[in-house]
C-alpha cells in the first residue's frame, strides 16, 4: 500500500483542499529514558508505558527491592531496563545517575522528574528538616537532573524531552497541604523558565499536573482524610494507566513546539 500522503494530497479533486494526515507514532526504540520514582505508583507505570513503547529505561529509587522485581518484569516482557538505586536529596548522587545512565543505555533523551513526597501537615507543625527534605525531594532533584540532561544533550547535539510530574495542588490545595503545593507550583514556573532556556537546544521542558489517581500515596491520604472522591463530579479516583497518552504525547513528535506547558489531567476534580 502506497503510504506516501504528498501523492494522495496532489490526487485530490481540484476545487477540494488537500491535506496531510497527521503522523504519530508512539515507538521510542533507539532512544534511552530516566525516570525518578518508579517503586510504585505513577512512576511505575511512567517507566512502564516508555519501555513497552520501545525505550531503553533507566529506573530510580530508593526501595532496591522494589526497583529490581520492576525491573525483571519489564526484562521478562523484552524490555531493556537499568535499575538504579537513588535518593533524590542526594544530589550528588543525581548526577552519578545520569552519567550510569549515559554510560550503559545511551544518552538520556526523555527524562521523567517523577519522585515526590507529600506533606500532610499543617505549616505551624513542620520542623525545618521536614521542609528541607520536603524542597529537596520535590524541587531541588527537578531543577538538578534538568540541567544535568539538558547539559549532556547539548554536547551531544541531540533534542529531547524533559516531564515535570507536577500535581493539581500547585493550583488549589486544602490546608495540611502547604508545603507540597508550595512545590509542585515551583516545579510549574520551573517547566516554563527551563523551557525558554532549553528551548535553542531543541530541548523541550513540560508539565503534567495530575489530579487525584490511585496510588500508594494516595492510599495513605485516603486514610488519613476519608473518602475525598464525595468531593468529585465523577466520584472516583483516576487510574494511572489514563496518563499514558499524555506521557506519550509529550515525549513524541506530535509535540514538538509545545514546550513550557502544564497539562492539568484530574478528571474534572478541581471543578468539584
Amino acid at each position: 500500500m502506497d503510504n506516501d500522503t504528498s501523492t494522495a494530497a496532489s490526487a485530490a479533486e481540484p476545487g477540494r483542499p488537500s491535506f496531510t494526515a497527521p503522523q504519530w507514532s508512539a515507538d521510542l526504540t533507539g532512544q534511552t529514558a530516566l525516570v525518578t520514582g518508579t517503586t510504585s505508583g505513577l512512576g511505575r507505570r511512567f517507566a512502564t508505558v516508555l519501555a513497552l513503547c520501545g525505550a531503553s529505561v533507566a529506573i530510580s529509587g530508593r526501595r532496591v527491592e522494589r526497583l529490581q522485581e520492576l525491573a525483571d518484569e519489564l526484562e521478562a516482557a523484552g524490555a531493556t531496563v537499568l535499575p538504579i538505586p537513588l535518593d533524590v536529596t542526594d544530589t550528588e548522587a543525581l548526577f552519578g545517575a545520569v552519567a550510569t545512565a549515559e554510560a550503559q543505555l545511551g544518552t538520556v533523551r526523555i527524562l521523567v522528574n517523577n519522585a515526590g513526597k507529600p506533606d500532610a501537615r499543617l505549616a505551624l507543625k513542620m520542623d525545618p528538616a521536614f521542609v528541607d527534605e520536603m524542597i529537596a525531594t520535590n524541587l531541588t532533584s527537578v531543577f538538578h537532573l534538568s540541567c544535568e540532561v539538558a547539559r549532556r544533550l547539548i554536547a551531544a547535539d541531540l533534542p529531547g524531552r524533559i516531564v515535570n510530574i507536577a500535581s493539581g495542588a500547585a493550583f488549589r490545595a486544602p490546608p495540611g497541604t502547604s508545603m507540597y503545593a508550595i512545590t509542585k507550583s515551583a516545579v510549574v514556573r520551573m517547566t516554563e523558565v527551563l523551557a525558554q532556556e532549553f528551548a535553542r537546544y531543541h530541548v523541550n521542558v513540560n508539565a503534567i499536573a495530575p489530579g487525584a489517581f490511585e496510588s500508594e500515596m494516595m492510599d495513605g491520604m485516603l486514610e488519613r482524610m476519608g473518602d475525598i472522591t464525595k468531593m468529585f463530579p465523577r466520584r472516583r479516583l483516576g487510574k494511572p494507566s489514563q496518563l499514558d497518552s499524555t506521557l506519550l504525547y509529550l515525549v513524541s513528535p506530535l509535540s514538538e513546539v509545545v514546550s513550557g506547558a502544564c497539562i492539568t489531567v484530574d478528571d474534572a476534580q478541581g471543578a468539584g
